[in-house]
């Protein structure tokens, strides 16, 4: 049985998720502005969901479904979000990514770099060929990190996806391993360990 390994960057340490982690996802997740950005996310979040969404992640990694990741400040520990991969394709090399950053840690860079970090891994452990990200339209902040992570704009699929109720505009951009090693100018991670 392989364990997830834990990620290191300059500011963040990626970990696996554990159940003590719930009550501050609930907290974090919960808060409408994170909730309203991304698809997945409930509002209001109800009790006992993030226990099981933390108990799907060591399944769907050792299955090779998923890798989740807790994106924390390396020097204080604090959760700050989270990063994964999921649907990860092996058959086509491909995985989507996915992430959300509590509210008070917008624009800080923290999005970016734990990305970046997931990117790295996808391709460099993973062995993915393609790894692609949505975003609504209306979340252009979503889609700026995406950029800075050097994925293309490859689409705009009109009223895609529904979000409470209301049909949502999507985009969608993507890197591929090749373009990642041509662009990539400093390591997005400096470790990988298994803990």
């Amino acid at each position: 049985m392989t364990q997830q390994p834990v990620l290191v960057t300059d500011r963040l340490l990626l970990r696996p998720f554990t159940l003590a982690d719930a009550p501050e996802v609930q907290r974090l997740a919960g808060d409408y502005e994170v909730a309203s950005s991304t698809l997945e996310i409930p509002y209001p979040y109800p009790d006992g969901a993030a226990e099981n969404w933390v108990a799907t992640h060591r399944p769907g990694f050792e299955n090779g479904v998923h890798v989740v990741y807790a994106v924390t400040r390396a020097r204080i520990g604090d959760l700050v979000g989270a990063v994964g991969l999921v649907e990860i394709n092996r058959r086509h090399g491909r995985a989507e990514l996915g992430y959300w950053v509590a509210r008070p840690c917008w624009c800080r860079g923290y999005a970016t770099e734990a990305a970046r970090a997931a990117i790295e891994y996808g391709f460099s452990v993973l062995g993915l060929h393609r790894i692609y990200a949505m975003h609504f339209s209306r979340n252009p902040a979503s889609g700026r990190v995406m950029e800075k992570c050097g994925m293309a704009h490859e689409a705009h699929l009109r009223e895609h996806d529904r979000k409470w109720g209301v049909f949502e505009d999507v985009d969608v951009r993507g890197v591929l391993h090749d373009e990642w090693r041509e662009r990539r100018t400093v390591p997005a991670i400096r470790e990988c360990r298994v803990c």
